[in-house]
Order: structure tokens, then sequence, then C-alpha cells
């Protein structure tokens, strides 16, 4: 299966930021978004470790929007306990945030509805495109 990589467009509000071995994003201020994209095998520890250096981006806010693509996903090795934690304690975005995630199987949005639910995350959509995600962002700005 081939894959896509997220390159971000370079322009003074655009960032793209260090990447992981599973999760690489960017930040547009202009668009207030961050768009990140997880591979591979996805842990805990990686959410941690992304959720982690987004607070530790200049430009980031709560605030902003969010697309998470986890097209790219072959595992998500997570367990109900992390489930939680990730919710409660390491989402570095605000309950008023919008929130999209992009999937190309059931156990990938299994995870999307997950936390979607453990964070009563009101602005919220589950999309089978990136095109799709970014359309929805782009609606309320």
């Amino acid at each position: 299966m081939a894959s896509s990589r997220i390159s971000p467009k370079q322009s003074p509000n655009r960032h793209a930021a260090s990447s992981s071995s599973a999760a690489q994003f960017s930040v547009d201020s202009e668009k207030k978004l961050v768009t990140v994209r997880f591979r591979d095998q996805v842990t805990a520890a990686d959410i941690e470790d992304y959720a982690a250096r987004l607070q530790e981006h200049p430009v980031f806010d709560p605030g902003f929007s969010e697309i998470v693509d986890l097209t790219a996903v072959q595992e998500l090795d997570l367990q109900a306990n992390e489930f939680l934690k990730l919710a409660d304690k390491v989402d570095p975005f605000s309950s008023d945030a919008k929130r999209a995630f992009v999937v190309r199987n059931s156990t990938q949005a299994h995870a999307a509805r997950m936390h979607k639910h453990l964070r009563l995350q009101r602005d919220f959509q589950i999309f089978s495109s990136l095109e799709e995600a970014e359309r929805w962002i782009a609606s309320s700005i």
C-alpha cells in the first residue's frame, strides 16, 4: 500500500514540527490548525510524545482545530485505561476545539469514536479522506 506524506507548505504561518517514529505534525497559525499524521504502530507513549511536542510548539494554541490522519496506522496498541489517561490528562486541545479524524478502517474509526466519547467532544467528525476533513474544518473559519 502506498502511503501519502503530509508535507506542509512553507509560509510564515505554517510551521513543520519534528516527527517521532509514529507521528508527524504541522501547525498553521493562520488557519488555527494542527494536522497530525500517525503511522505504523501507535502506542499511548507515541500519543503522549506528540502532545508534549505540540504543547512546546511556539505558535500552538489549545483552541486551534485539529486534523488527525490515522489512515497509515497499522496497529493501535491502546488499552482502556490508556484511552482514559490520554483523554483526561494528555490531550492538549480545549473541549471547544474542532476535531476531525481521518480513517480507512473500523479499528481506526473505533479509536476515534472512543476519543470523542471520553472527551465529550462536540465539534468532532470522522472522515474517510483528508480533503473532506479539511473542507469541514475550513467551513468554520
